[in-house]
């Protein structure tokens, strides 16, 4: 014991005569390491690369022609990403987006439009025209309908607008919002911020709020867009939940959309993945706990008509953007579960039929869209995507620049949008034509309707005779694959066309009276006898694949006869043995 304690006396005797200083800078030191890890700062490996950043990763397919004619001209994608020197870190890149960073300064234009549900929607508008000389007051702010300008349609993040209404992320928007809309405007272009329903200082007018996977605004903004201005083509950016819902709706859509060309910025891709990752570690809750109080104060907004179709005390209570997609998304949107929202939700699920030349850029070391959620495999099989990733950048941030002054996302954007005009993969609208039923249409509403026929006649119809009549007036719509046509089909269209023309010759000769009558009697005598060829050409066919079954399957019928006469035989032995057993003949027999 004497021992263990004089040993106890010498460590503190050598512990008292290192100098407090030793201590306080090895307590720096151990301080310095675990916020650089906490903070996950790669200034070291920067100064280790000589300050020349990450190289770009692109991900696309090998047959790509947006790669090939359109991102291979973007020379931002084929460099390298240095993030500022004292913003090395995914953290201190997004809080400084949030709270630190300058914006470019000029004034919206607003226009409000009212969607088809009665909600409100704020479109606020930047043209070029305003870009180009001082706004003096000479322009009036107005687009010719028949303007071929490019329009950009910007697609905010989560509680986020174009005049920071609510919420810290709503800060962080109208930064990177304003980077980009006053970048495209400046190079020419014609550039507008639809604005969630909600947000932007407008109130609830509807039901319905947006969501993380709410297409239907977008879509009727876009449609409104391509309608008002015909000779501008249509491009799309989104940011951060924003891009999951333009990510979403040009997969919905796929070859219908009137929008030319798209970027997606930090999209979470996958909901569930990300509401996970999140929630995973300390610094990570935090994000988590943030997002909530935006989501609490944009619901706060619009109490009154939240509180009536939720429970707003458990709003209120939210700690997680989980707890608060529960008690008030899904309420709202009618998900059955949290889970059931976030998968049906996920733009993951519809990069593969994405049908128009789609940039995509993502940092590894987002800390809030995590790296595990982003779609390789999809990207690289759609030749419409090209993937951008870098190893730093945070969350919509990317300042590059001793000053932080440049957004490193928006010059790539600018390049690859430009590019995009100049080239001929720019997306084209496909026209439906000869459009039978619309998607919306009911599928129980297929009952016949009235045709009213060249010569008079009232004749029932139905969707598939629209079809067949399509299909025999143009018979290359049913040639076969080896080059062949339908003899048959071919034979009904021409007596169809013989009584088309046999109608006009009845018409122009009514005209003489001595030989109305007799032009009726043959037009009523070869329409008996054309519906009864016709009656023997529809069966005909019928007759001859019965004879050919006939004749291929009937010692195969007779085999299944016999087989089903010997099977059954025991049975109805044993059901009626009784009754026959009982029966006059069963008596007349024995006796």
């Amino acid at each position: 014991m004497a021992t263990a304690e004089s040993v106890g006396e010498l460590l503190l005797r050598a512990a008292a005569l290192v100098p407090p200083a030793h201590y306080a800078v090895a307590a720096l030191v151990l301080a310095s390491a675990f916020l650089y890890r906490f903070l996950e700062l790669h200034v070291l490996g920067d100064l280790l690369r000589g300050f020349r950043g990450g190289r770009v990763a692109l991900t696309f397919h090998p047959d790509s022609h947006v790669y090939r004619l359109v991102a291979s001209k973007c020379r931002s994608l084929h460099g390298r990403y240095l993030a500022t020197p004292w913003l090395a870190s995914p953290h201190l890149q997004t809080l400084f987006l949030g709270f630190g960073a300058r914006s470019p300064s000029f004034t919206y234009r607003r226009q409000l439009y009212t969607v088809r549900d009665g909600g409100t929607i704020a479109l606020d508008w930047l043209l070029a025209s305003e870009c180009e000389v001082p706004d003096d007051g000479s322009s009036d702010g107005t687009v010719p309908d028949d303007d071929s300008t490019p329009i950009v349609i910007v697609v905010p993040g989560l509680t986020s607008d174009s005049t920071a209404a609510v919420g810290p992320d709503s800060y962080s928007t109208e930064l990177y919002v304003r980077h980009l809309v006053f970048s495209m405007a400046s190079e020419g272009w014609n550039v507008v911020v639809g604005n969630h329903r909600g947000l932007g200082g407008i109130s609830i007018t509807s039901d319905c709020f947006y969501n993380g996977g709410w297409t239907e605004d977008i879509r009727e903004v876009v449609n409104y867009l391509h309608q008002k201005y015909p000779e501008a083509p249509l491009f799309a950016v989104g940011a951060s939940l924003g891009a999951n819902i333009l990510v979403k709706y040009l997969g919905e859509e796929g070859e219908n959309t009137p929008v030319a060309g798209a970027a997606s910025i930090c999209s979470p891709w996958d909901l569930l993945v990300t509401s996970r990752f999140i929630s995973r570690t300390l610094v990570q809750r935090c994000y988590d706990k943030a997002l909530a109080i935006g989501l609490k104060g944009y619901a706060k907004l619009h109490q009154p008509v939240l509180a009536r179709l939720a429970n707003w005390e458990a709003i209120t209570t939210s700690r997680s953007t989980r707890e608060f997609d529960h008690h008030a998304t899904c309420v709202v949107a009618k998900y059955e579960t949290v889970d059931t929202f976030y998968r049906k939700c996920s733009s993951v699920n519809y990069i593969g039929t994405v049908s128009v030349p789609l940039l995509c850029i993502s940092a590894l070391d987002d800390p809030l869209c995590t790296r595990e959620a982003i779609p390789w495999d999809e990207c690289k099989a759609n030749k419409n995507v090209v993937l951008a990733t870098t190893p730093n950048g945070g969350h919509v941030a990317f300042f590059q620049g001793i000053t932080a002054g440049r957004l490193w996302w928006v010059e790539s954007v600018s390049e690859f949008l430009t590019a995009l005009h100049d080239s001929p993969c720019m997306h084209q609208q496909k026209t439906q034509e000869h459009v039978v039923q619309s998607s919306l249409e009911s599928s129980i509403d297929k009952g016949p309707y009235v045709n009213l026929l060249e010569d008079g006649m009232v004749a029932a119809v139905t969707n598939e005779d629209t079809n067949i009549h399509d299909s025999l007036v143009n018979p290359s719509k049913t040639d076969h694959s080896d080059g062949t046509v339908d003899v048959e089909q071919n034979r009904v269209t021409k007596m169809l066309q013989g009584d088309r023309r046999s109608a006009i010759t009845n018409t122009s000769s009514s005209e003489d009276n001595t030989t109305h009558s007799q032009s009726c009697v043959r037009s009523q005598e070869q329409r008996e006898e054309l519906s009864t060829d016709k009656i023997h050409d529809a069966i005909a066919p019928v007759k001859k694949s019965m004879n050919q079954l006939i004749r291929s399957q009937g010692r195969s019928l007779w085999w299944l006869a016999y087989i089903a006469v010997v099977t059954s035989w025991p049975l109805l032995s044993v059901l009626y043995g009784k009754k026959f057993r009982n029966s006059l003949l069963a008596k007349w027999l024995r006796s």
